[in-house]
């Protein structure tokens, strides 16, 4: 091979340069985000953590995390705000670099330190998380035996009375980007190497893409626990698993009800939270089992007579419900219609 084969190709210089700059205004922007929800603050507390600092509502956090015994954050007692700059702008100016360079193997490297990076970074996360959740004032105001509050690493936990939830920020996203971005440019000049088969490529980026979609897969509904969960609406213990629904939204936070009328209630008093949210209701005769909405045949009728006066029952098909439809004297509804 000639020393040609060996440089980088023009399309990729140009990601690599791009990535550079994503990483660059990744500085400038909130990193990561943890949100925090509860009945007491409807329009939510958050913190965010930039590369230098944390931001948001911490000194009302830290106020209610002195009750529970957790520590207080000051952005000066954690190393990491002071080192982390410096890291994003090194890989920032060695995208630059390695364009200069123009080798594929100062490509190759720079992905990997690139993704060791993000993985060590990840692992830090998780452990201050950790110690945050888990190492606690003996002599807190409020101590539940057997507690902990680790805020999850990504996703969505219950922490007593409020709904913690971690996601990416801008920044957070710009650096993914980036790193998406590299891996484009690696996977297209070990196409260009000829080491590897054009197939072997395709199948590669295919499984990653999968990979990537099946994993970031939230909007599978929770299970409800029949005589333990309470209604989000109107605070009733669900009992009856013949009109249960719940409402899941897109950061991955379940909401349930014990009447499909509950949860029309509760979108339409909540449209901030619901927005772009995934509807569940129980099949009538699933034992439980829940279904998405849009799918689900409808009867609707006094005789059928739901916890909340809904009077609304759900099927997963027509055939399974032309006999209740019959001995109930109900009549066949759409979820546009019950969807206002």
């Amino acid at each position: 091979m000639n020393t040609t084969e060996k440089n980088i190709g023009t399309f990729s210089k140009g990601l690599l340069l791009i990535a550079g700059v994503l990483l660059g205004v990744s500085l400038f922007n909130p990193i990561w985000r943890i949100e925090l929800d509860a009945p007491q603050y409807p329009e939510g507390l958050a913190l965010t953590i930039h590369a230098n600092k944390i931001g948001g509502e911490v000194e009302i956090i830290n106020g209610l995390n002195h009750y529970i015994g957790m520590k207080t954050l000051h952005a000066d007692e954690f190393i990491e705000f002071t080192v982390l700059p410096y890291i994003i702008s090194f890989y920032a100016l060695a995208c630059v670099l390695v364009i200069f360079i123009g080798k594929r193997k100062a490509l190759y490297f720079l992905f990997g330190a690139f993704i060791l990076f993000g993985i060590i970074a990840m692992f830090d996360f998780w452990r201050w998380e950790y110690d945050y959740g888990h190492n606690l004032d003996p002599n807190a105001a409020i101590i539940v035996p057997g507690m902990a509050y680790q805020p999850p690493l990504i996703g969505f936990k219950q922490l007593l009375n409020f709904g913690a939830y971690s996601i990416p920020d801008i920044g957070g996203w710009l650096f993914i980007s980036s790193g998406l971005l590299m891996a484009i440019a690696v996977f297209i000049e070990i196409k260009h190497s000829k080491k590897i088969k054009s197939q072997n490529i395709a199948l590669s980026i295919l499984f990653l893409l999968l990979f990537t979609f099946t994993a970031c897969d939230v909007t599978k509904p929770e299970p409800i626990k029949l005589n333990s969960d309470n209604c989000d609406n109107c605070g009733m213990t669900i009992s009856n698993p013949k009109f249960a629904a719940e409402l899941f939204t897109q950061k991955g936070r379940a909401y349930k009800f014990d009447d499909i009328s509950c949860m029309i209630d509760y979108k339409n008093d909540h449209k901030d939270k619901t927005t772009g949210a995934n509807f569940y209701i129980a099949d009538f005769i699933g034992d439980n089992h829940l279904i998405p909405t849009e799918t689900a045949v409808y009867i609707k009728g006094e005789n059928v007579k739901s916890p909340m006066g809904g009077n609304i029952a759900a099927f997963a098909n027509k055939e399974s419900s032309n006999t209740y439809a019959t001995d109930l004297m109900a009549e066949y509804t759409s979820w546009n219609n019950i969807n206002k």
